[in-house]
């Protein structure tokens, strides 16, 4: 027999390491991440005791692809029009928070002497709140429902994208020995440029793609055309310079926009799961005893720092996003842990190999302290509001609570903000859209046809055929550069309103000219040598052209069109299937009342039951707007409406209230049946005798399903199959009868026959 491959002896002892730990960590309620990081610790060498994994390269292998799922996973629960919808508030917390909590990490590693990359990784590290952790927290805590819980899962989404964009700029500073403010400037940039360039063009094709093959295309399929996309996006991304973690994620976020998207995540989650475990038993087995023993001292004070820091500066950001003291604080106290992203910035850093040894076990151990006390924090933020209420000035306090950054503009400001703003958006995406083309044109297709042109008198040849398709292929983006937004009902509103506007509109439309201008003046420059006076002329005449074209024109509707299309189709399939949570949401009066939606398990005992009978206004104070049942919506239910499970039941209330009710529906359970086993259901053969109570009785009469809980299944009359039975059919002497019930009963009615 062939000897097993350490990869597969490795693998099963993980997996059976891992299984038994998590199994004691979910009997303590703890997180499962912190299981699969001690079962790392018990099968690293460290730990002479047990037995080690053989091959650390492998795991390190497996550990990646783990990052890559967990990421892309991460991808498909964001969307980019949350972002838009979320206002200015959780971005106001989360940069504060963010940078706040990177300069107190840098400051805490120069006081430990330790070196400037170490201080770099170290600062964005102690960044990231666990985005898994306190999802955890929140559901044991009976919190998810709560609005403060809601502010929270907003700033973590915001820090789940800047941890993408840190871990290309923390690679970035580690290429280069002194990174300037032009490089990181020029990081940045290339970033939002690929960033927006897989976003549109992702969404512009991939749906297209998924609705051709719809048809085809089942849970398997769908698995595996999903995975082979997240790959793809994460192979593309390595090869322009960035990870393939940056990768998956934009593949995630653009499936996410998908009507698939509901689907994929079900059908992902087994995958990332699987491989995310591998990753933190990866993250476990680098973890040294002896270097937690030597650096004991800054372990614990860094999470001091973690404690303390958000505590207080996490406090103070979600007071400058709007959020009352008592609120700003349930928030800051809820985030004082590092988890995950702070282990993918750690092993990039090693990966790079600038960092120290010391420093990745280090942030395991202060991410294991920090979330073993994650409930604790949470807890003590009321009771912290409640000290300070006491002791100080109750008009302070009252301003603290009512705080929030808002300034108001006259309409005449916010019309101009929109429309700039919308402006601004076009023009960069179009842009983006345009280099993104004409590198394309340049880099692969002028090679081909100078080959399919062979001689340098016939490059012009060459250059000239490019040049043209290059300028065919672009012009609907420069069209819509130039145009869009010039018959918009803000541009409508402002060019009546005043003459004075007049000038600043038109002046918009020049500006954009000269950007479409310059795209011609580029494509002309590198391809001719014409003089820089005669390709102005010519750019200006081309994009005069492509300007008056009303097939270009349509070209650009149609294109956007089903741009747009695309990225309202997962809002669309929602509002169809009724799963949207209504318009008011937002508009509530009281800043303490909010909408929420609970799922009824399946075992409840409300189940059955009309409203009328559950009393829930006198019980818990809430109202219910309405009732999501599969893909029905029943608005404004009244007391003859009947609970039913895996109803999404639309509550409004404060965070007592909501809170009180959700814990009723999840405890109120029907008991479980301990004498399942002998509730099995058996099929018995009976025969009518002579004494038997039901010679003489019709299948009605006879009470065998009523009276003996009992089914006749057929009529044994010498035939390959079983007659059927009707209800009038009179039972004779000698009939054969096939019964299926529980055994108890079938006991019972074949001593009465």
């Amino acid at each position: 027999m062939a000897e097993i491959p350490y990869l597969i002896k490795d693998l099963a002892l993980i997996l059976m390491v891992a299984g038994i730990v998590t199994l004691i960590f979910k009997r303590l309620k703890q997180p499962l991440v912190l299981g699969y990081i001690v079962a790392g610790f018990l099968v690293s060498p460290h730990m002479p005791y047990i037995a080690s994994v053989m091959d650390e390269s492998d795991i390190k292998t497996w550990a990646d692809i783990g990052v890559i799922f967990t990421l892309f996973s991460l991808g498909l629960d964001f969307s980019f029009k949350k972002i838009v919808k979320m206002g200015a508030s959780p971005i106001i917390a989360c940069m504060v928070i963010v940078f706040s909590m990177m300069m107190l990490g840098i400051s805490v590693g120069h006081g430990f002497g330790w070196g400037r990359m170490d201080c770099i990784f170290l600062g964005g590290m102690l960044a990231m709140s666990s985005t898994t952790i306190i999802y955890k927290a929140f559901d044991d805590m009976g919190l998810r429902q709560q609005k403060f819980a809601s502010m929270v899962m907003s700033v973590l989404i915001l820090e789940d994208i800047l941890a993408i964009v840190m871990m290309v700029m923390l690679s970035a500073i580690a290429s280069g020995s002194s990174p300037d403010g032009g490089q990181m400037l020029t990081s940045v940039l290339r970033i939002v440029f690929f960033l927006v360039l897989w976003f549109i063009v992702g969404i512009f094709a991939i749906p297209l793609f998924l609705r051709s093959v719809r048809k085809l295309i089942n849970g398997e399929t769908l698995l595996i055309v999903s995975l082979g996309l997240c790959c793809g996006m994460a192979v593309l991304s390595t090869k322009v310079g960035f990870s393939s973690a940056f990768g998956a994620f934009v593949m995630g976020s653009i499936l996410a926009e998908t009507i698939e998207a509901e689907k994929i995540i079900k059908l992902v989650e087994p995958v990332k799961n699987l491989f995310g475990a591998i990753f933190f038993v990866s993250v476990g087995m680098l973890v040294d005893p002896n270097i937690l023993v030597e650096y004991a001292v800054p372990i614990l004070t860094l999470v001091a720092t973690i404690l303390v820091g958000q505590a207080v500066l996490g406090t103070f950001g979600f007071m400058l996003g709007g959020e009352s003291l008592k609120s700003a604080m349930r928030c800051g106290f809820s985030m004082a842990q590092i988890g995950e992203f702070s282990f993918i910035i750690a092993s990039l850093g090693l990966s790079l190999g600038v960092i120290s040894d010391y420093l990745y076990p280090v942030v395991v151990a202060v991410s294991v302290i920090t979330t073993f006390l994650t409930p604790y924090m949470i807890r003590l933020a009321t009771p912290t509001y409640q000290v300070m209420e006491k002791h100080l000035p109750s008009k302070l306090i009252h301003v603290l609570n009512h705080f929030a950054m808002s300034h108001p503009s006259t309409q005449q400001q916010s019309k101009w903000k929109t429309l700039l703003r919308q402006m601004t958006i076009n023009t960069v995406a179009y842009s983006i859209l345009s280099a993104a083309a004409i590198a394309v044109m340049f880099t692969f297709v002028l090679p081909l046809i100078r080959n399919l042109l062979p001689g340098w008198q016939l490059h012009w040849y060459a250059n000239a055929i490019t040049g043209v398709l290059t300028v065919v292929i672009i012009s609907p983006f420069l069209r819509a550069i130039v145009m869009k937004k010039n018959h918009s009902s803000e541009w409508k509103r402002l060019w009546v309103e005043s003459n004075i506007n007049h000038i600043p509109l038109l002046f918009t439309v020049f500006v954009r000219y000269i950007i479409a201008l310059g795209f011609i003046f580029y494509i002309c420059n590198y391809l001719s040598r014409f003089t820089d006076a005669l390709m102005v002329c010519i750019g200006a005449v081309v994009v005069l052209m492509v300007i008056g074209s009303r097939r270009i024109k349509k070209r650009s509707i149609v294109m956007e069109r089903l741009f747009v299309n695309n990225l309202r189709s997962r809002d669309i399939a929602a509002q169809v299937n009724g799963e949207k949570k209504p318009l008011y949401e937002g508009h509530l009066l009281d800043r303490d009342i909010h909408i929420s939606e609970i799922e009824v398990p399946e075992d409840s005992t409300w189940c059955g039951k009309p409203l009328k009978e559950l009393h829930l206004r006198q019980r818990f104070g809430i109202d219910m707007s309405s009732i999501r049942r599969g893909s029905q919506r029943l608005n404004i239910p009244n007391g003859e409406t009947m609970i039913f499970p895996g109803d999404k039941l639309q509550i409004i209330g404060n965070d007592d209230q909501i809170h009180k009710f959700a814990q009723a529906l999840t405890s109120e359970l029907a008991p479980e049946d301990l004498d399942i086993e002998k509730r099995e259901m058996k099929l018995r053969q009976l025969i009518i005798s002579g004494g038997s109570e039901f010679l003489g009785k019709t299948l009605k009469e006879s009470g065998i399903r009523d009276k003996y809980n009992c089914m006749v299944v057929g009529l044994e009359e010498g035939k390959e199959n079983l007659t059927r039975v009707l209800p009038t059919r009179v039972f004779q002497k000698g009939d054969i009868l096939w019964l299926v019930g529980e055994e108890a009963d079938l006991r019972n009615i074949l001593a009465k026959s």
